[in-house]
């Protein structure tokens, strides 16, 4: 193949590694052993975005594409649905889901888009055939997301409900009580399993925190790997000009490179 492809060369490629005699490795896969590349891939573009890579985020976002034709594919190969019925259901459902894009309707702003849009889903999976099964509101939350983005959905889904602070301050009181019952456990040499409780429920409330902020816990948390990584690299670099490792020095001696590296960061950010 040359020149510039589009989305039937993609298509066809997939065929062909799929084909009695293409790749067999492909050949093996089925909807679960590529459903943890799919994921990865997810992870990968949000990466490109938080580092602000173009190049690296149009391959990330190609690599993605590429789950979904596979995961097409494999369905085609067993008659449950093609390419072309996923685009039409979600062109369908764009359109559906924008009446006052693509219709008459009303919406004042973007946060009364987000309550319709969950109402929209709510008409949706009520008119599925059998109705919708959900025994309760916080049925439905996929149990594989990431445990901050799944807490996040299921305290999203109870507010809804009515079951929320209306300020932030108890919910920082509440995180600030969940510390204190960790450190009375810590202090009364609580088991493992409690004190892993203990933990979780201290995640949970920044959990909670971080919604009514208004803020992403997961992208907060990687923001927060990420600047440790920058930091810890920095105390490495300055050591190794010196022939040592951060194993050779006392805490003190890191702590005070950490120091250093944060003031570096400072002045490093352009002033406003």
């Amino acid at each position: 193949m040359s020149g510039r492809q589009d989305i039937s060369a993609l298509l066809a490629i997939m065929a062909r590694l799929r084909a009695p005699d293409g790749c067999p490795w492909d050949r093996e896969q089925d909807f679960g052993s590529i459903a943890p590349y799919t994921i990865e891939e997810a992870y990968e573009v949000a990466d490109a975005i938080a580092r602000q890579d173009m190049d690296g985020l149009k391959d990330e976002l190609g690599d993605l594409l590429f789950q979904t034709v596979y995961h097409t594919q494999l369905a085609a190969e067993i008659g449950a649905f093609t390419f072309a019925e996923v685009v039409d259901a979600i062109c369908s459902k764009m359109i559906r889901r924008h009446p006052h894009v693509f219709g008459d309707a009303q919406i004042a702003d973007a946060a009364a888009q987000t309550l319709a849009w969950e109402e929209y889903k709510a008409q949706e999976r009520a008119a599925r055939p059998g109705g919708d099964t959900r025994k309760g509101l916080l049925d439905g939350v996929p149990l594989n997301l990431p445990a901050l983005t799944r807490a996040h959905k299921l305290q999203g889904r109870a507010s809804k409900a009515g079951f929320d602070w209306r300020q932030t301050a108890p919910v920082i009181g509440k995180l600030r009580e969940e510390i204190g019952e960790l450190e009375a456990e810590i202090a009364a040499g609580a088991s493992e399993e409690k004190l892993q409780a203990e933990l979780g429920d201290i995640l949970f409330s920044a959990v909670n925190l971080a919604r009514h902020l208004r803020l992403d816990p997961e992208a907060a948390l990687r923001g927060a790997n990420r600047k440790f990584e920058q930091r810890f690299a920095y105390i490495e670099q300055r050591l190794a000009k010196t022939g040592k490792k951060p194993a050779d020095c006392t805490l003190a001696e890191l702590d005070a490179l950490w120091e250093e590296a944060k003031q570096q960061e400072a002045a490093a950010k352009p002033a406003i």
